[in-house]
């Protein structure tokens, strides 16, 4: 990618909120029909299988291909370029999404066809999203705009989305029917698409520049460049340690919205409008609680806001569906826990902005993102087979407590002292790695 200067603020050296604007906009849409298909595609194969472990089958086989292909494709989109990477792959996207109402209609869709329409959407979203991510701090510097600002928009775009998806999508549910919300999704798929074509400077989004090779060297190849995010995140106990916690996290949360929140849709008689519903009151509230992050994030001591997050965002939510309390209690809880949600991904995006040097952005946050990704495939799987055999209330209480002891044990390890002294730290290896490898960026970090 392109440094800081005059390089990065296009051929007449001025500043364009253009560039960001594009990128946050294909994010937005993008994300929204993502949204709108968690409603839709499980609601669908719920009311038309019957089956909560053939739910979660289908989680299962779109999010192992998201999760795998992700890993491996930070190399090629620090080597092609994540704009190129970002239109493609919607359009693959777009195209899979489209084909399920398509042959449905026709009486041609077999739940092994499915599987496999779901297989290709997941493994084209993984590196379509992390394009879009990368291309964050590259737009941001070329508006003067603040990588940490940056940082906090992009987290306020993704819980707008969370907040219109999941209510259109139950909407469209409930009023046209899963196939409908299905081809809304396939529709901003590929609005995403032409909006990084048209919206972009064609100067934006090339592939980075690795450390110049020395006389008689070959440049990096695909393993090399691989090998080098590894040994990098390797390095850095606190991002380990941010792994395992979201990663269990994120297990926890697929399991929720892929087959407990349907099921207990269905079992209280609420529908997929409560899907909904719930859905946008917490994306709401997390709106609010990312912009009071992007904000104030210089004046927050980061681990107590990260762990305050979590403690409201997680076990809750469990909790509230198990009791089985009315619409509106469970209403005011998810409104709760997406305020705590919202201060989450703005200090953790200061936090890794501060760590990872520009040329190794792709392969670092790939890995990253596949790493704390990694259980989310398992938790529809493991969540559909264990509700047909114990029932939704047993696995609410379980999935409670763990989320409850996993977002407060992990806060007893010392790396945690390492993010409220990040910032100054950061400067320094901000400055170091300027020096040798060209400025910073920031990496995403999954949900």
């Amino acid at each position: 990618m392109r440094g800081a200067g005059p390089a990065a603020k296009g051929i007449s050296g001025r500043r364009s909120l253009r560039p960001l604007t594009g990128v946050l906009a294909a994010m937005a849409v993008s994300l929204t029909g993502t949204r709108i298909s968690a409603v839709a595609l499980p609601w669908f194969v719920l009311v038309t299988t019957g089956s909560a472990t053939r739910t979660g089958l289908v989680a299962f086989f779109q999010m192992a291909p998201y999760v795998v292909v992700k890993a491996f494709t930070g190399p090629l989109v620090d080597r092609t370029g994540p704009r190129a990477v970002s239109w493609t792959t919607d359009l693959v996207s777009a195209t899979a999404a489209v084909a399920i109402p398509l042959f449905h209609a026709r009486h041609l869709l077999s739940f092994p066809l499915l599987l496999a329409l779901v297989a290709v959407i997941g493994a084209a979203r993984g590196p379509g999203d992390l394009a879009k991510e990368v291309m964050v701090p590259e737009a941001a510097e070329r508006g003067g705009v603040p990588l940490e600002r940056a940082t906090g928009l992009s987290g306020v775009t993704e819980r707008l989305a969370s907040t219109i998806g999941p209510a259109a999508g139950g909407s469209l549910v409930a009023l046209l029917g899963p196939l409908t919300g299905l081809t809304v999704n396939a529709g901003c798929f590929a609005l995403g698409s032409v909006i990084i074509q048209l919206a972009l400077p064609r100067g934006m989004g090339h592939a980075a520049e690795d450390v110049p090779a020395q006389a008689g060297e070959t440049p990096p190849g695909y393993w090399r460049r691989f090998g080098e995010g590894f040994a990098f995140l390797r390095g850095d106990p606190l991002l380990l340690t941010v792994i395992v916690m979201v990663g269990i996290t994120n297990l926890l949360d697929a399991a929720f919205t892929t087959v407990l929140m349907p099921v207990w849709a269905r079992e209280s008689g609420n529908g997929p409008a409560a899907i909904g519903l719930t859905g946008s009151v917490m994306g709401a509230a997390a709106v609010a609680g990312s912009l009071i992050a992007a904000v104030a994030a210089h004046r927050l001591r980061r681990r107590v806001v990260f762990f305050a997050g979590f403690l409201l965002a997680g076990a809750p939510r469990f909790l509230v569906l198990a009791s089985d309390a009315p619409l509106e209690v469970v209403l005011a809880v998810f409104a709760v826990s997406g305020f705590g949600a919202g201060f989450l991904n703005p200090v953790l995006g200061a936090v890794l902005l501060e760590r990872v040097p520009r040329r190794l952005l792709g392969r670092v946050n790939a890995l990253g993102d596949s790493l704390a990704w990694a259980g989310i495939p398992l938790g529809g799987l493991i969540a559909g087979a264990v509700v047909a055999s114990a029932g939704l209330v047993p696995v609410l209480l379980a999935g409670g407590l763990a989320y409850f002891l996993t977002t407060t044990a992990t806060g007893l390890r010392p790396e945690w002292r390492e993010m409220d002294r990040g910032r100054p730290g950061g400067r320094r290896l901000l400055k170091r790695h300027t020096e040798e490898d060209g400025p910073h960026r920031n990496t995403h970090t999954p949900r």
